[in-house]
C-alpha cells in the first residue's frame, strides 16, 4: 500500500501538470519575450476514427548498442529495445538517494544517471551500484538526464539546465530558461560554416523550446508555444517535435527555429511523443490515445474511451503501440489502424512509460509496481513492488533493467542475480 506521502508527492505533480495546462498565466507574460523562430501554420484536421490502415514505418532501435542515453532510449522517443528478457528477471542492486525520484534512469559507459527531489544528480556504476560522484543541482531534479559526447545535460526546477562532465560529474555551463524544466532534454547535430556543431534542445514552463550550443550553453535560438512544455523534444528528420498544454504538437526545425508543421490534438498534452518519420504518437488529457501524420496534419486515428487521461509517453514497436492510462491499465494498440489489441489492469494509474523489448513489456504504475508483461496478449509475467510511485521510464541497456521511483531508489534488474519480484 502506498504510503500517504506518496499519495500527496504524485497528487502535487499531477495538479501542478494540469494547473499548469489551464492557467496561460500562472509563470508570467511570455508574449513580452520573442521567440527567434516563425509560429507554425495554423493546426489542422481533427480526429479521425475511420481513417484508412497505413503501412507502419520500421522502428530503428536504440543506439548504440547496451547504452540507454536518453529518456525512452532514442532521440525520436520511441520506447523500444532490440534483445531479449528473461521472464522473471533478478534484482543485482538497490541504490537509494536522499528523495523521491520522479526522473527516469539513463545508461552510458558502464554508468547509470538519473535524477533526484533532493537535488542532485547522480552517477552510478553499473556493475557494483555504487556511486560514482553527485551533483548538487540547488533545485530538485524531475528530468532525465541525456548523456551524449563525454557529457551530461539535465534540468531542473528552477530552470537551469546543467551541463556536467560525465566521468566527474564538474560543472562545465548553465543555461537559465524562464520556468521549470521536467522533461529530458534532446540532441540534434547541424552543419554550420564547414563545421558539425552539435545542439542541445529543451522545453521549459516558460512556454518555449529552447536549442542551446552544446559546447559552450550559448542559446541558439527559442520557439514559442502558447502554454507549458512537459515532456522531451522527440528529434526526427531535421525537426524537434513536441507537444504541450496548448493542445498541439508542434514540429520544429532544428536548424532555423522555425515551425514547419502543427498538429490539433484537441487536448492537454502531458507526455512526450514517439516519432517515427513522420508517424507522431501521443496521448491527450481527453483520454483518447493519437496517430498524427506530420506531412499531412492530420490525426490519423485516435483511440480511447474519452473518459481517463493518457499521462504516459507511447512504445512504438513493429506493429503495435503500447501506452500506460489513468484508468489504470495498460493499453496496446495496432499501430496501422488504432485498433484495441488487448488491456492489462494494474493495480492503480499507469502514469510510466513503457518499453518494449523483444517479446516483452516494461511498464511502472502510480501503485510502484514495475511489471513485466507478454506483448502479444498483455499477460503478467513478472511483477516487483519498489515502494513508490513509478512515473517514468525504465532503461535497458546491456542486459540490465533500471527502473527509479518517488520512493527514491534506483533498482537493477538481471537474469544473474539472486532475488526478484512475484510471478
Amino acid at each position: 500500500m502506498r504510503s500517504a506521502w506518496a499519495y500527496i508527492l504524485a497528487f502535487a505533480l499531477l495538479a501542478g501538470a494540469i494547473a499548469g495546462c489551464g492557467d496561460e498565466d500562472a509563470s508570467g507574460d511570455p508574449s513580452e519575450q520573442r521567440s527567434d523562430g516563425q509560429r507554425p501554420a495554423t493546426a489542422v484536421a481533427g480526429v479521425s476514427a475511420t481513417a484508412p490502415a497505413t503501412r507502419p514505418t520500421p522502428v530503428a532501435p536504440i543506439e548504440p548498442a547496451g547504452s540507454w542515453a536518453i529518456f525512452r532510449g532514442s532521440r525520436s522517443l520511441t520506447g523500444y529495445a532490440t534483445g531479449t528478457l528473461p521472464d522473471r528477471p533478478q534484482l543485482k542492486w538497490r541504490f537509494r538517494t536522499r528523495g523521491p525520484i520522479a526522473s527516469s534512469p539513463v545508461v552510458a559507459g558502464g554508468r547509470a544517471f538519473v535524477g533526484s527531489d533532493d537535488e542532485h544528480v547522480y552517477s552510478i556504476d553499473l556493475a557494483t551500484g555504487k556511486r560514482a560522484w553527485a551533483f548538487d543541482a540547488g533545485a530538485a531534479v524531475a528530468a532525465p538526464p541525456l548523456v551524449v559526447g563525454g557529457k551530461v545535460f539535465v534540468g531542473d526546477g528552477a530552470g537551469v539546465l546543467h551541463c556536467l562532465s560525465a566521468a566527474d560529474g564538474k560543472p562545465l555551463w548553465t543555461y537559465k530558461a524562464g520556468q521549470k524544466i521536467l522533461g529530458s532534454a534532446n540532441s540534434a547535430r547541424v552543419h554550420k560554416d564547414g563545421r558539425e556543431q552539435l545542439r542541445i534542445l529543451v522545453g521549459s514552463y516558460d512556454f518555449f523550446l529552447h536549442c542551446v550550443d552544446a559546447a559552450t550553453g550559448d542559446l541558439l535560438w527559442k520557439y514559442e508555444s502558447d502554454n507549458y512544455i512537459n515532456g522531451a523534444p522527440a528529434v526526427a528528420g531535421g525537426r524537434a517535435i513536441f507537444g504541450g498544454c496548448d493542445a498541439t504538437l508542434h514540429a520544429v526545425s532544428v536548424r532555423t527555429g522555425e515551425g514547419v508543421a502543427s498538429v490539433d490534438a484537441e487536448a492537454y498534452i502531458a507526455a512526450s511523443a514517439a516519432v517515427v518519420g513522420d508517424e507522431v504518437y501521443i496521448g491527450n488529457y481527453d483520454g483518447k490515445l493519437l496517430r498524427a501524420d506530420l506531412g499531412t496534419g492530420e490525426v490519423l486515428w485516435a483511440y480511447g474511451d474519452g473518459q481517463d487521461p493518457f499521462f504516459s509517453s507511447p512504445a512504438v514497436g513493429a506493429d503495435r503501440i503500447v501506452a500506460g492510462c489513468q484508468d489504470g491499465k495498460v493499453h496496446c494498440v495496432r499501430r496501422s489502424d488504432g485498433t484495441g489489441l488487448w488491456t492489462f489492469e494494474a493495480a492503480d494509474y499507469v502514469d510510466g512509460a513503457p518499453v518494449i523489448v523483444g517479446d516483452k513489456v516494461l511498464v511502472g504504475d502510480d501503485a510502484g509496481v514495475l511489471y513485466l508483461l507478454r506483448l502479444a496478449d498483455g499477460r503478467k509475467l513478472w511483477s516487483y513492488e519498489t515502494g513508490g510511485r513509478i512515473g517514468g521510464s525504465p532503461a535497458v541497456a546491456g542486459g540490465l533493467v533500471l527502473v527509479a521511483g518517488e520512493g527514491g531508489s534506483v533498482y537493477a534488474f538481471a537474469a544473474e542475480a539472486a532475488g526478484g519480484g512475484t510471478p
